[in-house]
């Protein structure tokens, strides 16, 4: 990973950078809201919390379920092919077979493994049992998706911290809540990136 920084932290100067420390607490503080909903206070309540606690965790897992869920291109059909084969060059043969398939690409990190949309991102961190999902975009709505991607993955490749750090958190949880709400078409691509962060050394994180 290079040194230099993201640009677009300047627009983002109040976030702490994140790290693996940092990822580590915001897994903690969103699992601690999760247990806080079904506090025993009574029966009744504890009842009604419980549903409170299952369907809240629900909603939030949707909503990042939803950064990576395909949209309609404005782009020409052509430019779309174009970008599509130039994102090709960007990437070796797993990622474009898997982007083929689910329209997302598989980026190996040191905070986990990166699944990069055209409008966000799905972190698997290491162990392969706990997702954050990102929105994250391209400011030209003109652009291919592929372009988008490239933007996007060449953004993480400089600056991997930086880019959590600029990227808005949707949802941090556990992977099969997340993978429930993907459509079919997407769920090959976390499953990839869960295998893919079981291979990765927590103590070699930053």
């Amino acid at each position: 990973m290079a040194a230099e920084p993201l640009p677009e932290l300047a627009a983002v100067h109040w976030r702490p950078r994140v790290d693996t420390q940092r990822l580590q607490r915001t897994d903690a503080l969103w699992t601690a809201t999760t247990i806080a909903l079904v506090e025993p206070l009574a029966v009744p309540v504890t009842l009604a919390a419980f549903a409170h606690a299952w369907v809240i965790p629900e909603l939030y897992a949707q909503r990042g379920a939803n950064v990576v869920r395909p949209k309609r291109s404005r782009a020409p059909v052509e430019a779309e092919a174009r970008s599509v084969g130039l994102l090709g060059d960007l990437v070796g043969h797993e990622a474009r077979e898997l982007h083929a398939g689910t329209g997302l690409v598989l980026e190996r990190g040191r905070l986990g493994a990166w699944l990069v949309g055209p409008a966000g991102a799905l972190l698997v961190r290491p162990g392969g049992r706990r997702v954050l999902c990102y929105c994250v975009g391209v400011n030209d709505p003109e652009l291919p998706s592929g372009d988008r991607i490239a933007h996007l993955l060449l953004a993480l490749r400089s600056d991997e911290r930086g880019f959590a750090t600029v990227a808005n958190l949707a949802f941090s949880g556990a992977r099969w809540r997340v993978r429930r709400r993907l459509a079919a078409a997407t769920r090959p691509a976390l499953d990839a990136g869960a295998a893919a962060a079981r291979l990765l050394d927590t103590r070699a994180t930053p």
